[in-house]
């Protein structure tokens, strides 16, 4: 069963969300020929003042 982690700054809405998990999930299965119930995604939101790339963090 693939699992997908997706890491990304907050202040995505509800729609931008299915969306990607239905295009993730899609992919998912054409690459691996799986079915879409075999798909799972864990979707985490990460604050900016979490995340630095460069020794900078990304509200900086």
């Amino acid at each position: 069963m693939p699992m997908i982690n997706v890491q990304m700054f907050e202040g995505r809405t509800p729609e931008q969300r299915r969306k990607l998990a239905k295009e993730l999930t899609e992919g998912t299965c054409r690459a691996l020929g799986c079915t879409p119930d075999a798909v799972q995604i864990i979707i985490t939101d990460i604050k900016k003042e979490n995340w630095a790339e460069a020794g900078k963090l990304f509200s900086d």
